[in-house]
């Protein structure tokens, strides 16, 4: 039986937007008692019919699925995902023999909240953020079957970090569907070894394919460091495109070995490459050869608003670093993935790390996350790749 919740007097206004959040402030009451991770409809104060989603304790007490009165069935999922796989297609990341990597659900932005699937190769790697698409994925896995066909035999599920933890699910990883040992993938004519079992993320940081790709026109010829490198993925692209070193730092060893490994898997015997198990902070302090061409691509700063402050001084203090140590006409490539820090307060974190510094900085690229990350036009909050490349004199 799916409950009913009622909004209060005029708080059906993003609603009417088709913006898919509603907020425990909007909620007049609600005819039955739902659990975490039901269905529930919603209605305006005075009857009408709004939407249907995924009720949840929090903030956000509904994912919105649907703005029509449907039921939520296998056809539901087979047709959301094979629109999803439509649009992959029409953009020119699936259905190529020298790329297999791609994002094939991005949450609000397919249309389907609380729901990330990742796609390398043979296999799709799944990830819930809400309780309601946990209980739904047996059947997300059927119907990304059913839409994928002979290009996929193995679907793994990988929520145990991205679920709400009070939730108290005891959900482990595993593979819904198959199994596999293959952990290779192609990302634009290169390999990866993908850890989906233990790596971060689904494995691998899919939203960078396309500003790895403008790197590798920025590194003939130049010394290159890759701060924060976990797979590597900007290193590679870098010796494709020439680079004479390339330097992969990260505070871990496990992230060192993959990334030597995916260097070998590309450029076997290649020496331009070393890697070096350290804190980023201490790296750039000690570093005595300033390099010509620096990545900066950090992990969230901010999960949430509350630690938005000291984020943004973070960026700032470590912009400023790469500031006082990149060669003379030297090329920054700096990022922020923290969905707390728009696009404004990166920039001019940025800004502030170049002023601090005294270099004469220009903007030579504003960057975000790639097509297969799309963003609902009713949902700007999916925004949350930020980039700038900086040519620094």
């Amino acid at each position: 039986m799916i409950s009913n919740l009622y909004l209060k007097k005029g708080k059906e206004e993003s609603l009417q937007r088709f913006h898919p959040w509603v907020f425990s402030g909007a909620v007049h009451h609600i005819d039955g008692n739902p659990e975490e991770g039901d269905l529930v409809r919603v209605f305006s104060a005075d009857g009408r019919f709004i939407a249907v989603g995924h009720w949840q304790i929090g903030s956000i007490v509904v994912r919105v699925l649907s703005f029509e009165d449907i039921d939520i069935t296998d056809a539901f999922w087979a047709e959301r995902l094979g629109v999803a796989l439509d649009v992959r297609r029409a953009i020119g990341v699936a259905g190529r023999e020298d790329n297999n990597t791609y994002r094939l659900v991005h949450g609000e932005g397919d249309n389907m909240p609380g729901l990330v699937i990742d796609v390398y190769g043979r296999t799709a790697v799944m990830q819930a953020h809400s309780v309601g698409m946990h209980y739904c994925r047996e059947a997300i896995a059927k119907a990304l079957k059913q839409v994928m066909g002979n290009e996929l035999d193995n679907v793994y599920y990988k929520s145990e970090t991205t679920l709400p933890y009070k939730a108290e699910l005891g959900q482990e990883n595993g593979f819904l569907l198959g199994s596999s040992q293959e952990d290779v993938a192609v990302e634009n004519g290169l390999k990866f070894h993908i850890d989906w079992l233990k790596g971060q993320k689904t494995g691998f940081f899919v939203d960078q394919r396309d500003n790895r790709s403008l790197l590798e026109r920025y590194s003939c010829g130049r010394s290159v460091l890759n701060m924060f490198c976990y797979t590597g993925g900007f290193s590679v692209y870098a010796m494709r495109g020439g680079a004479r070193l390339v330097h992969s730092v990260d505070s871990s060893a496990k992230a060192v070995d993959l990334v030597n490994a995916n260097v070998e898997l590309n450029f076997p015997g290649d020496n331009r490459h070393q890697a070096f198990a350290e804190d980023a902070f201490k790296f750039l302090d000690n570093m005595q050869t300033p390099y010509d061409l620096i990545i900066l691509d950090p992990p969230a700063f901010a999960k949430h608003r509350d630690a938005l402050r000291q984020a943004l001084r973070g960026y700032t203090r470590l912009n400023a670093k790469a500031f006082e140590k990149i060669q003379p006409g030297g090329i920054l490539f700096t990022f922020s993935c923290s969905q707390a820090v728009n696009k404004d307060q990166f920039r001019m974190a940025v800004f502030t790390a170049a002023a601090q510094s005294g270099r004469k900085v220009r903007i030579l690229h504003q960057l975000h996350q790639p097509a297969d990350h799309p963003v609902n036009i009713y949902h700007p909050e999916g925004e949350y790749l930020k980039g700038l490349v900086l040519y620094v004199e």
